[in-house]
């Protein structure tokens, strides 16, 4: 790309944390260990799951799918965030800046996706219990998560490509941490309102569709826990539900403040502020949320550690 008399952009600068110079170390303390604790809960995760056989099932096989998915997503981001909050020059090549982009895309695309697929197995496991193993059998589970794969990259490589052949001329400076799409969006010298929309559009797509079948799901399973006699039968149903809403609740309201909004109301500082929770705080928090606060994995977490050979009830 061009910038100014013909040269060409071979880098960006990130600006994401310039306004906490005196900070940045101690920002750095602070985030690696999180990012460490990430990396190792997911490992653990996903080596028990592996590991138990009593785990083989649909729910856990998508939980290691997503566990590896945010391992993958935050390893895009964080590691070079971190070496940049030591650095005097926070740089990233013009072809590192598109990858980035292409990946992390990829990734958060494909895990909205993935959590539509969650809230059809929970729709299953409680409206269909008599049918579960066969409707969602190996094949299903695969094909499920091989199309959410399909949609991330279909979506990833557009947008990208859309943005990354925009002109750009008149700065190289990115008031973010990493290439997002409205920071990179806001230095090219010149971009149509058609990308822009067609952007918007395929923001919508993303987001919206993947709540709209999660929520037909939920307002599904609402109705079947209704009808259950039992409140014990009630709260266990239910139970099985709490963390997948809790990670879409958090999952989608960062995402729909960040790529759902007018170009007129971004804002650097709320976005990396946003941004951050999203990439290091969400990856910490889903782990507990879903697996080490649940009994059935806890337990199989002690035989896989050869603390217990007991079978669980």
């Amino acid at each position: 790309m061009e910038r100014g008399n013909g040269t060409l952009v071979t880098e960006f600068v990130f600006l994401g944390f310039s306004s906490l110079a005196g900070l940045q170390r101690l920002l750095f303390v602070a985030f690696l260990p999180l990012y460490l604790f990430t990396l190792g809960t997911n490992a653990i995760i996903v080596s028990t799951i592996v590991l138990d056989r009593a785990l083989h099932t649909p729910m856990y096989f998508f939980l290691a799918v997503l566990s590896c998915s945010e391992t993958c997503y935050t390893f895009v981001i964080v590691p070079k965030m971190l070496v940049d909050l030591l650095a005097q020059k926070k740089t990233i090549s013009f072809l590192g800046c598109a990858i980035q982009m292409f990946t992390f895309l990829f990734l958060g695309c494909s895990h909205s996706f993935l959590l539509a697929a969650m809230g059809y197995d929970r729709y299953v496991a409680i409206c269909n219990p008599l049918r579960y193993t066969e409707l969602m059998g190996r094949g299903v589970c695969v094909g499920l998560v091989a199309a959410a794969c399909a949609c991330g990259f279909t979506i990833a490589q557009i947008i990208t490509s859309m943005v990354f052949h925009l002109p750009f001329r008149a700065s190289n400076q990115l008031h973010h941490y990493f290439c997002d799409i409205a920071p990179v969006l806001a230095v090219a010298s010149h971009h149509s309102r058609l990308s822009q929309l067609v952007i918007f559009m395929i923001g919508v797509f993303v987001l919206v569709v993947p709540l709209l079948l999660i929520l037909i799901s939920y307002i599904r399973i609402i109705s079947a826990i209704l009808k259950i006699p039992s409140s014990t039968g009630r709260y266990k149903a239910f139970s099985t539900c709490a963390s997948h809403l809790i990670v879409v609740t958090v999952h989608y309201g960062c995402a729909s403040f960040i790529y759902l909004r007018p170009k007129s109301s971004y804002s650097s500082s709320q976005d990396t502020l946003i941004s951050v929770s999203y990439t290091i705080l969400t990856p910490l928090f889903n782990p507990m949320i879903y697996s080490l606060r649940n009994q059935e994995f806890k337990l199989a977490l002690r035989r896989v550690m050869g603390h217990t050979s007991y079978p669980i009830n």
